[in-house]
C-alpha cells in the first residue's frame, strides 16, 4: 500500500516487515522536501521550527529523524516531546518559529505515524504547499538553510501554556466551572491526552477519574473515539457516578463526550453544544464540513447567525472560518475550532467551553444533549478498489439524483429534504466514506446502505 500524502500530512504504517510503507528514507525525504519548500518561498525568517508527537510506540524514533534532519540542513529545533497538535500549533506562534512538525496518525491504528505540518501561523499547509512539497520530494533537490548544523532545544512547558491560554479566554468560566466540583472519568487511550486533559481539569477543580491515561502509546482500543469504541468509558462514568467522560484521539484534537447515564453524547454534538455557547456570547458565522450534521446550521440559525458548509480537511474549514470571518467551527468528528485562541481543532479549549456552558445552565449532560435537534449520522466506509475511477463514479451516481440538491465540492453530497448522503475519498486511509444523515438511527442506516450498494455496483 503507496503513502497517503493529503492536506492531512504524509502518513503510512510502520513497523510490518512486508507492509511498512513510512520507512526511515520517507520520513527525511518528507522532513527535507517541507524545509526546502519554505525556503523556496522566504519563509525562513527565526531558522526554528517546533516539533512535537503523540505517544505512539514509534514516536521516537520518527521524531530522531525529523529532529536529525532540521539540525543537518541549517534549522534549530524547539522539541516538545510528549505533546498534543493543538499545543504544537500555539507553540509555534509562541516561539515565533518558522513552521512546525507534529508526529501522529491522529486516529488511525497503532502501526501508523505521520507527518503533519504546519506553516508560521502554527496552521496546516494548503494544498498548494501540499503539492508543491511532493513535487520537491520526488525531485530530491533539496535545499540547506546554511552549512551549519542547527541546535536543539527541549521546551516541555507547553502543555501548562497552552491551558494557561484556554483559562485565560473571557468565555471560559473558570469560576463557575470550579464552583460545580464535577466529576469526570477521562478516556485519553494512553497518548498524549492522559497528561493534557487531566492538567486542565486540575485546574478547574474537577475530580478526575483516569482510565487508559497513561501515555505509553499501547492504545488499549481502535483511537477513534466512536460510539463503538466508547464502552469502557460508558461503564466507568456509570460506576464512578460521574457528571461525564470525556474522550479524545491520541493527538487531542478530537473530542467525544459521555453522558452521566453511560450513553454517547455524540461526537457530532461536540461542536454543536460549544458552538451554542460561544454564540450566546459572541454573535457571529459558523462553519463545518460538508461530513458533518445539520444540527450545527440549525443551532446557529437559532442565534440568528449564519452557518456554511466548507469541504473537508481542516485547512478546508479554517480557509472558509476566514473567509466569512467566523467565530467558531470546526469538524463534525469532534474537532472544535475557535480562532480567538488559534485556527486549530482543540479538544482542550473544547473541554473548557463545554465544562463552562454545562455549569451555566446547571443540567445533566443527558439533558443538555435532548435539547438539542435530533439527527442520526451513519458512517460506513468501503476499501477502494484499484480499478475504481472514483470521479467516474460520484458522476455516475450523480445523474441518478438529478432532482435534489448535489454538491461536488468535496466528492458527492446529496441533499433530500429530510436526509442527505455523502461519498468521499478519504485524506488519511485508502477507503471511500460513505456518510449519511437523517432524523432516525434506522433512516440513516438505511441510506448509507443504499449508496454503499450502489459503490459496488
Amino acid at each position: 500500500m503507496p503513502l497517503i500524502k493529503s492536506i492531512s500530512g504524509i502518513r503510512g504504517t510502520i513497523g510490518d516487515i512486508e507492509g511498512e510503507n513510512l520507512t526511515s528514507k520517507d520520513i527525511v525525504k518528507f522532513t527535507s522536501a517541507f524545509v526546502t519548500i519554505l525556503v523556496k518561498n522566504n519563509k525562513i525568517k527565526s531558522r526554528k521550527i517546533v516539533v512535537g508527537r503523540d505517544a505512539r510506540i514509534s514516536g521516537p524514533m520518527v521524531e530522531k529523524i525529523v529532529i536529525d534532519t532540521l539540525i543537518n540542513l541549517g534549522l534549530d529545533v524547539i522539541c516538545l516531546g510528549l505533546s498534543t497538535t493543538p499545543t504544537v500549533e500555539i507553540a509555534v506562534t509562541e516561539e515565533k518559529a518558522d513552521g512546525g512538525i507534529i508526529i501522529t496518525a491522529s486516529h488511525n491504528p497503532i502501526n501508523w505515524n505521520a507527518l503533519k505540518l504546519l506553516n508560521e501561523k502554527g496552521e496546516f499547509i494548503n494544498e498548494n504547499e501540499g503539492k508543491e512539497l511532493i513535487k520537491v520530494s520526488e525531485s530530491q533537490e533539496f535545499i540547506k538553510v546554511q552549512e551549519k548544523n542547527g541546535n536543539i532545544f527541549f521546551k516541555n512547558n507547553y502543555i501548562s501554556i497552552h491551558i494557561d491560554k484556554i483559562l485565560e479566554l473571557n468565555s471560559i468560566d473558570v469560576d463557575l466551572i470550579k464552583k460545580k466540583r464535577f466529576k469526570i472519568v477521562v478516556d485519553a487511550v494512553n497518548s498524549t491526552g492522559g497528561i493534557a486533559i487531566p492538567m486542565l481539569l486540575e485546574k478547574l477543580n474537577v475530580d478526575c477519574v483516569k482510565i487508559f491515561c497513561d501515555p505509553t502509546g499501547e492504545f488499549p482500543h481502535n483511537p477513534e473515539p466512536l460510539p463503538e469504541n466508547i464502552t469502557e468509558l460508558s461503564k466507568s462514568v456509570v460506576k464512578n457516578k460521574a457528571d461525564l467522560g470525556i474522550i479524545t484521539d491520541p493527538d487531542v484534537d478530537r473530542l467525544a463526550f459521555v453522558c452521566e447515564d453511560g450513553v454517547v453524547f455524540g461526537e457530532e454534538y461536540t461542536l454543536v453544544a460549544c458552538a451554542d455557547y460561544y454564540l450566546s456570547l459572541h454573535k457571529g458565522s459558523t462553519v463545518s464540513n460538508l461530513s458533518s450534521s445539520r444540527a450545527l446550521r440549525d443551532v446557529t440559525k437559532t442565534h440568528d447567525c449564519e452557518h456554511f458548509f466548507s469541504a473537508v480537511g481542516e485547512v478546508n474549514v479554517v480557509e472558509l472560518m476566514k473567509r466569512k470571518n467566523a467565530v467558531i467551527g470546526g469538524e463534525g468528528n469532534g474537532g472544535v475550532i475557535l480562532p480567538e485562541l488559534h485556527y486549530g481543532r482543540d479538544a482542550l479549549v473544547g473541554i473548557a467551553l463545554f465544562l463552562s456552558h454545562l455549569a451555566k445552565q446547571n443540567v445533566k449532560v443527558s439533558k443538555l444533549r435532548k435539547s438539542y435537534p435530533n439527527y442520526f449520522i451513519s458512517k460506513r466506509k468501503i476499501m477502494i478498489d484499484e480499478n475504481i475511477d472514483f470521479d467516474q463514479l460520484i458522476k455516475s451516481i450523480s445523474n441518478r439524483y438529478t432532482n435534489e440538491m448535489i454538491s461536488n465540492i468535496d466528492g458527492l453530497k446529496i441533499d433530500f429534504k429530510n436526509s442527505w448522503v455523502q461519498l468521499r475519498k478519504s485524506n488519511t486511509e485508502p477507503i471511500i466514506r460513505v456518510y449519511a444523515e437523517a432524523k432516525t438511527k434506522e433512516k440513516a442506516e438505511e441510506l448509507s446502505k443504499k449508496f454503499l450498494e450502489e459503490i459496488r455496483g
